[in-house]
């Protein structure tokens, strides 16, 4: 247990990030993160069986079905859901543990998870005082289409799938603290960047000691 004298200066964040599929945000936080530092990801319960090379507590918790419902009914998950026939979950546990000690944990997760971390804060001062949602949204639903087209590796059922889903999540952007349009990689990079630092300098981050 950290004393008056060993505890972290700040309190990390819960950082939340959404965006639809082709908006970029996985390139812009994994090219950001290594400058960050400071930054880890929470490990997600989950139901389904591991996939090789996967280690349990290292990937996912893997549980059986009845220990997540039971996590369920206690109210343990930050957020969750069921993904074809498949549970995922983020115990508050492995959020709070992390802000507690100083540390910034970044959740890539849809509008829905979203939402319901959004209604956590809502009853939960600790948990307001420490989430971030940041949305990461393209130029222009044209331009989203043309990226997932040019991928080349889908069917036009599932590319026409992620752009249904994608004009339904970004009229939720409004909803967030912070949007970052994604029009040009390297400065949607830097502006991350430069919102992590700031945040990370608000006063209210700061431990009263």
């Amino acid at each position: 247990m950290n004393t008056s004298t060993d505890a972290p200066a700040r309190t990390g964040m819960v950082l939340i990030l959404s965006g639809p599929s082709g908006s970029g945000k996985s390139t812009i936080y994994k090219a950001a993160i290594g400058d960050l530092g400071g930054i880890e990801f929470s490990v997600s319960c989950t139901t389904r069986q591991p996939r090789p090379g996967e280690i349990d507590g290292r990937d996912y918790y893997f549980i059986s079905h009845e220990k997540f419902n039971a996590l369920v009914a206690e109210h343990a998950f930050a957020e969750h859901a069921e993904v074809h026939g498949n549970c995922y979950g983020t115990l508050k546990s492995e959020l709070l543990d992390r802000v507690r000690r100083g540390i910034d944990v970044l959740l890539d997760i849809d509008v829905q998870g979203a939402a319901q971390l959004r209604a956590l804060c809502a009853d939960s001062s600790e948990f307001c005082e420490a989430c971030e949602f940041i949305f990461i949204m393209p130029p222009s639903f044209e331009e989203l289409e043309r990226r997932l087209r040019a991928r080349g590796t889908e069917t036009e059922e599932s590319i026409l799938r992620r752009l249904a889903n994608a004009k339904g999540e970004m009229e939720h952007a409004n909803e967030y603290d912070h949007i970052i349009v994604n029009d040009d990689l390297d400065r949607a990079v830097r502006e991350f960047t430069e919102l992590i630092l700031g945040l990370r300098n608000h006063p209210k981050r700061r431990r009263i000691v």
